[in-house]
């Protein structure tokens, strides 16, 4: 062999010894993003505007009022409830802390009979229709004046030092008051620990509006000259909000300690300032009601943020997309803004005209697949058939999940176990998670011929049968063929597992999950 030949075959030897070798692999298909948009309603128990319809009915008639709400909801494409369970210190649940409600039973401190627990009741049955369920709270309302008469049994009664009345008869907690706060936190950390709750949420309501004491000051008079004479150097005002502002943080830091998932959002009065932006006049609640909401969207002390923009799209002082386009520009810390809407302000066509447009503005507005509204109240889809209708039939044909809450880590990414069983005609799946893991819902998604289909599954769901042919819509005498499956679990937070995927048929290959 000739010199030069030997190095040569030995250079061609380890070259081909290094190179990598091609494997080839099949792509795998990329499954479709799924709708997410939160779409949520307040169902309101204080002065039974939505819930019950009065005071004392039967356990049997609430429990249909209950379904016949929740159904509606389900029905028209809405995806979560707000369900007001702490109305004026009482409650619509089981509590040791707060009499059963008056606007339950009619009688304070009289639990239902027979016996069961509202709340249990409006989850389980939310939960059965694919519904988020988050409780909503009053933090300081000790007594509404629709409230029947201040019983035994109220905080007004067993704890008179914490409350003040107001001039138009209602009573109010002090929310400088140490007490005050430890008595209010309590009352969220025992529904957050006890109940499978989806969200915990709270209103506008902190100190009251000035037109419920005949614009005279609030009186807690006492309390302020208690801080001067311990050496207070805050502005009244300031010693306010700071109060309300500490409460605020250390519901959310509870909260995320006790279950990470459990969501906190506040809807606060929809104008922060006047002149914020300049073009916007009304209310002044940081002045008035001494909430600070501006501070607690960007010191990021909420989940999610839901101003409540009750005014036309077109009402230059007040307008819907200059207000939601100026919170959006306040948060800082990208939490989802979901605003609330007055869906009943208008009637007939141009109610649903303006709630289509404010929808479809905030889609506009907000990012990608975290947007979302929550609709004053529930009341208006029940009395108004076109509403919801027209809500349905449009923005809401498609059903959406709830958005995923990027800031909040993800419960779980163990993709679910999925088995099945072929028959001529079909395919069975079933599939399960580990124990423990909290689920929100599962995504299926389903591959006749070329085109994948998604399809959102309650949570409480562990198998569903397919056809394995099935009409072509466009063409009904043409068969398309089950190709391929996917399903996904998404937590209680929204974020999704990989996808588990089969092979019923021949030559199937695992789908992958567009994330980008």
């Amino acid at each position: 062999m000739r010199r030069w030949l030997f190095p040569a075959l030995c250079s061609i030897l380890l070259f081909q010894c290094a190179a990598p070798k091609t494997v080839t692999r099949w792509p795998a298909p990329v499954l479709p993003k799924p709708d997410q948009e939160f779409r949520a309603a307040w169902v309101a128990s204080v002065a039974n505007i939505n819930w019950p319809s009065k005071p004392g009915l039967p356990v049997s008639a609430q429990q249909a009022e209950a379904l016949e709400l929740l159904d509606l909801l389900k029905e028209n494409g809405y995806n979560a409830v707000i369900f007001q369970v702490r109305p004026q210190c009482d409650a619509l649940y089981e509590s040791t802390f707060e009499p059963w409600s008056y606007y339950l039973t009619g009688q304070q401190g009289t639990a239902p009979d027979p016996f069961y627990d509202p709340l249990t009741f409006w989850i389980e049955a939310a939960h059965d229709r694919g519904l988020e369920l988050h409780a909503w709270l009053n933090p300081y309302r000790a007594h509404h004046t629709s409230g029947g008469q201040v019983s035994d049994k109220s905080i007004v009664s067993t704890n008179s030092d914490l409350v003040v009345q107001l001039t138009n008869g209602y009573w109010w907690l002090i929310p400088t008051h140490d007490e005050t706060q430890n008595h209010s936190f309590a009352v969220v950390m025992d529904l957050v620990s006890r109940y499978d709750l989806d969200g915990l949420h709270f209103d506008d309501y902190f100190y009251p509006y000035p037109s419920y004491n005949d614009d005279e000051e609030f009186p807690d008079s006492v309390s302020w000259k208690n801080y001067l004479a311990k050496g207070g150097k805050l502005s009244r005002g300031d010693w306010r909000r700071d109060a309300v502002n500490a409460f605020i943080k250390r519901v959310y830091k509870g909260i995320k300690k006790e279950k990470p998932h459990v969501k906190f959002g506040i809807s606060p009065f929809g104008i922060w300032r006047p002149n914020h932006p300049k073009s916007i006049q009304g209310f002044d609640q940081y002045d008035k009601l001494y909430a600070d909401a501006k501070l607690w969207l960007n010191k990021g002390w909420i989940d999610y943020w839901t101003p409540q923009l009750y005014w036309p799209i077109n009402q230059v002082p007040q307008s819907f997309p200059v207000l939601l386009d100026w919170w959006i520009q306040e948060n800082t810390r990208s939490r989802p803004i979901w605003p609330g809407m007055s869906i009943g302000r208008k009637k007939g066509a141009e109610a649903s005209d303006e709630v289509i447009n404010q929808i479809m503005i905030s889609r506009g507005m907000l990012p990608e697949n975290q947007s979302g509204t929550v609709h004053w109240s529930i009341g208006p889809l029940i009395t108004t058939d076109s509403l919801a209708y027209n809500i349905r039939s449009g923005p809401y044909k498609n059903d959406a999940l709830v958005p995923t809450m990027t800031h909040l880590p993800a419960r779980t990414k163990i993709k679910p176990v999925i088995d099945y069983q072929l028959t001529t005609d079909s395919i069975e799946l079933t599939w399960k998670i580990p124990p423990g893991q909290k689920t929100s819902a599962w995504l299926l998604y389903t591959q006749y011929d070329a085109k994948w289909q998604p399809q959102i599954l309650n949570r409480n769901l562990g198998q569903v049968t397919l056809p394995r042919l099935k009409e072509n819509i466009a063409s009904p005498e043409k068969k398309e063929s089950l190709t391929n499956v996917a399903l996904i679990h998404v937590d209680r937070t929204g974020h999704f597992s990989a996808p588990a995927s089969i092979a019923p048929l021949e030559k199937i290959t695992p789908a992958v999950f567009n994330t980008q």
